[in-house]
């Protein structure tokens, strides 16, 4: 059996705009695979192209080229959409029903066997936190329980891929964390989650692989692990009996400094730089405190090669 579920290659999506007509490229070539059993995040500044891409995988909008597919069937189509379940960034359910209702009818429409709807409803209900308000019309909602409610209808037929818009949106910190929780247990179940947020903490702690965009275009695709380069990784150093002399000779290295009466820290980016550093410390009379390595973060490759 493949190892790819979801695998896109050269989508594309060009819009006109209203009356000039002119041509915008929202998403340009964008290639990328998603494997079995991973979280895979999929990021971007806003006006990246992340939810138009989302758009033309779900069937919401056409691509302009390009092909893709889910567990080998052609995306979209009904044949793929049988095994994704999906929440939109700004999910919209009926105002008048109840979280039960809907989710109800969404486990018909996804073919949830008539035996089997009332037990698997009551259980994602329960799953995504929403158990004391499953009788309560949805407009009597807050912003994040009807996100919690959408996203109970995208697990309610148990799919083999969860492509997510954004999932932490309008949740309070619980909410959050109880959505980071639900995908774990999903990677657990050998299930794969697909997922767009600005949320780069949640990222870092839950992805084995990212895609990232900017301006439609992917500029860095991989496994965080190989990403997070150790060659940019920086140390924090801090100094004592720090001269104004010393610090305008590490200003003048490319440092900046940051003082506070005889004490001074500062990051420096590899090795050989951090030597120098601490040579010139010794130079002018400091005392070198501590030589702390700081892993590069997610934060900081994306606004090295998003922004």
């Amino acid at each position: 059996m493949s190892e790819i579920v979801l695998s896109v290659e050269n989508l594309a999506k060009t819009f006109r705009k209203p009356f000039s007509r002119k041509k915008v490229e929202a998403v340009r070539s964008v290639s990328f695979e998603v494997e079995r059993g991973e979280a895979f995040g999929f990021l971007g500044p806003n006006g990246a192209g992340k939810t138009t891409t989302i758009k033309m995988l779900t069937g919401l909008i056409r691509s302009t080229g390009g092909k893709a597919s889910v567990l080998g069937k052609e995306a979209p189509s009904p044949e793929a959409m049988r095994d994704v379940g999906f929440l939109p960034e700004n999910p919209y359910i009926y105002p008048y029903l109840t979280p039960r209702e809907f989710v109800t009818m969404c486990a018909h429409l996804s073919g949830v066997r008539r035996s089997e709807v009332t037990k698997r409803v009551e259980r994602v209900i329960g799953r995504v936190g929403m158990s004391e308000a499953i009788d309560r019309e949805v407009r009597k909602l807050s912003k994040g329980m009807t996100q919690r409610v959408g996203l109970a209808a995208a697990l309610v037929h148990g799919p083999k891929l969860l492509i997510l818009d954004e999932p932490m949106s309008g949740l309070d910190p619980v909410g959050r964390r109880d959505v980071r929780d639900l995908i774990l247990e999903e990677k657990r179940a050998g299930h794969t989650v697909f997922f767009s947020t600005h949320v780069l903490a949640d990222v870092e702690t839950l992805c084995d692989r990212v895609c990232i965009l900017r301006q439609g275009e992917v500029v860095v695709k991989g496994r965080l692990t190989e990403l997070l380069s150790e060659d940019l990784r920086q140390s924090e150093v801090s100094l004592e009996n720090a001269s104004a002399e010393l610090l305008r000779e590490l200003a003048a290295m490319g440092h900046a400094c940051h003082s506070t009466g005889a004490f001074a820290t500062l990051d420096v980016e590899g090795d050989d730089h951090v030597q120098r550093v601490i040579e010139t410390a010794w130079k002018f009379g400091a005392r070198v405190q501590s030589v702390m390595p700081k892993r590069e973060r997610l934060e900081d490759l994306f606004v090295r090669r998003a922004l």
